[in-house]
């Protein structure tokens, strides 16, 4: 563990504490189905063990390498991530970075995805640094039309329409027009 760094320990925990969590979780789902064997949990468990195979390949390496660069390594050293200024305010947006996709999953049910994508897309496009209210409102009606364009008309995906009122009318709105689209067809 000569180059194993406390980040790497921390980076490793984080991961395997992830993969421990999400197996869990796949027993609430974990259903037998008539025709595939291993059940429904059998493909997310499936690719949480090669993520496990991951971060134990990733554990190896860098106890040997470390942070070492390698000549045709893409990314960052250690070295330049020095220089870096770490202020509480890119903490902060790497925080809200790592917890939209959370909130946005949690949101689903209640508000769905009709409602809640625009708003997701919004503050990912915002979190990155884009501020100019034309640009972020255009990237994100052009990510939700070809998001509503994929999933209602081209796969016809059945989408979280969520539980409360006002956007669960406007799920239902959607699911009409896309009903009507469909019929022109």
């Amino acid at each position: 563990m000569r180059q194993f760094t406390k980040m790497h320990f921390i980076e490793s925990t984080v991961w395997v504490s992830l993969v421990i969590l999400l197996f869990a979780f796949s027993f609430e789902f974990d259903k037998e189905i008539e025709i595939y064997k291993f059940g429904a949990a059998g493909w997310p468990r499936a690719v949480l063990g090669m993520l496990l195979l991951v971060i134990v390949g990733n554990i190896f390496h860098q106890m040997r390498h470390g942070d070492n660069v390698q000549t045709g390594r893409v990314g960052v050293s250690e070295d330049e991530m020095n220089d870096v200024d770490r202020t509480f305010g890119s903490m902060v947006t790497l925080t809200l970075f790592l917890l939209a996709p959370l909130l946005y999953a949690w949101s689903l049910k209640p508000i769905g995805f009709y409602s809640a994508t625009p708003f997701f897309i919004a503050s990912i496009i915002c979190l990155l640094g884009e501020f100019r209210v034309r640009r972020v409102l255009s990237i994100t009606a052009l990510i939700y039309g070809l998001l509503i364009l994929l999933f209602l008309l081209v796969l016809n995906a059945p989408l979280p329409q969520g539980t409360v009122s006002p956007f669960y009318d406007f799920s239902a709105f959607m699911l009409r027009i896309s009903y009507q689209l469909q019929n022109l067809f």
